[in-house]
């Protein structure tokens, strides 16, 4: 027998149990469809990372957006930890954004600057007082200083959102969903092993968003590898968020989470010598001393990439009913606790979302 709901959502990670726990919060009868399967999956191999402010900047489309998904954060965190048990790990204590050569300094000064005029918190250090405030890391000729830049800890998040959509009446069930089922221009619901019936379909498959069919048009998501290690912290050393040209790193609970490449590799979530080669050379720069500390484990995953590098978000055009919210990458943390917001806000009917025009998903083809 069919089942039928006022929502379903198709995908587990951060992204679809952010748009389940909104949409069940304003009183939708709301179906969230995992996987069940975490191999690869992008956001349980993520840092955590809410760099809003060192890890974007001025001309980044989306720089606001990501600073609303950070600050969500914080509205959410001690909700969560009230209402589902769970503490996210969020930690709110700034970021620095490295910078080895002179070019990089200059390009940095003028983000700080360009940020001090939108009224957002942002120092520049100079060489000395980076070697002041952080002794153990590597050369720099100055940095930036985002205080306001943060972490959490994404596997966390999830079962902190699953548990709270669930306490405000979600249904939970592990499927995969191969198709987007419809009649006519409209969508009906979804079909897996089981068959799920809902005017209102949302796609927050990360990676595997393409392999959905019954959808208008191919979504432009494609499965980016991204390595990561774990290295011990040291000790005696304040937890720090450190980005660089070619690394980061982010503490998380006495381990330094250390990353990342960006490979073409299809569905294979392998780690490989070379990928952690290229880790660990952008790492020797930042902290050598971490460098050098022992490897307690590595693992990858699959980030949904568009060819932009923007989210996907709103509502399928040639199909009623069908909404998008995929591929934001590198960003899907950052991003998720409010993409979950707008999502509810263009179901509830809502023309005007801020932040949304970017995203739009039939930006791909306007031609």
């Amino acid at each position: 027998m069919t089942q039928t709901f006022d929502a379903i959502v198709v995908g587990g990670g951060p992204v679809g149990a952010a748009c389940a726990r909104e949409l069940a919060e304003v009183g939708r009868k709301v179906l969230l469809i995992e996987r069940g399967d975490d191999l690869g999956q992008g956001w349980r191999a993520a840092a955590g990372m809410l760099s809003a402010q060192a890890g974007a900047g001025s001309e980044d489309p989306l720089f606001e957006l990501g600073i609303a998904g950070r600050e969500r954060y914080a509205e959410l965190a001690p909700l969560l930890r009230e209402q589902s048990g769970v503490d996210i790990g969020l930690w709110q204590e700034g970021a620095i954004r490295i910078a080895t050569e002179e070019g990089d300094a200059t390009e940095l000064r003028t983000e700080v600057a360009w940020q001090r005029q939108q009224g957002h918190l942002c120092d520049w250090f100079d060489a000395g007082e980076v070697r002041q405030r952080w002794p153990w890391i590597g050369p720099s000729v100055g940095a930036l200083w985002a205080p306001r830049d943060a972490a959490l800890h994404p596997s966390r998040l999830v079962e902190a959102l699953v548990k709270d959509a669930e306490r405000l009446g979600a249904t939970v069930v592990q499927d995969r969903v191969a198709a987007v089922e419809r009649r006519g221009d409209r969508v009906t619901g979804v079909l897996g092993r089981e068959s799920y019936s809902s005017a209102d379909v949302i796609i927050a498959a990360g990676a595997w968003c393409r392999q959905i069919t019954g959808i208008p048009r191919p979504i432009s998501v494609e499965p980016i590898r991204g390595q990561m290690a774990a290295l011990a912290w040291p000790p005696g050393v304040p937890r720090t968020i450190i980005l660089g040209k070619h690394a980061y790193v982010v503490a998380r609970e006495g381990e330094a989470i250390v990353g990342s490449t960006m490979e073409h590799a299809g569905f294979n979530p392998e780690v490989t010598a070379a990928g952690l080669a290229e880790i660990f050379t952008g790492v020797s720069g930042l902290c050598p001393a971490l460098a050098r500390g022992e490897v307690i484990r590595t693992w990858a995953g699959l980030r949904p990439v568009t060819p932009d590098g923007l989210p996907i978000v709103g509502r399928e055009p040639r199909l009623d009913g069908l909404w998008y919210a995929a591929g934001h990458g590198r960003n899907g943390v950052l991003l998720a606790g409010i993409t979950g917001v707008m999502l509810a806000r263009l179901l509830a009917g809502e023309s005007e979302v801020e932040h949304l025009a970017p995203l739009r998903p039939e930006r791909f083809w306007d031609w």
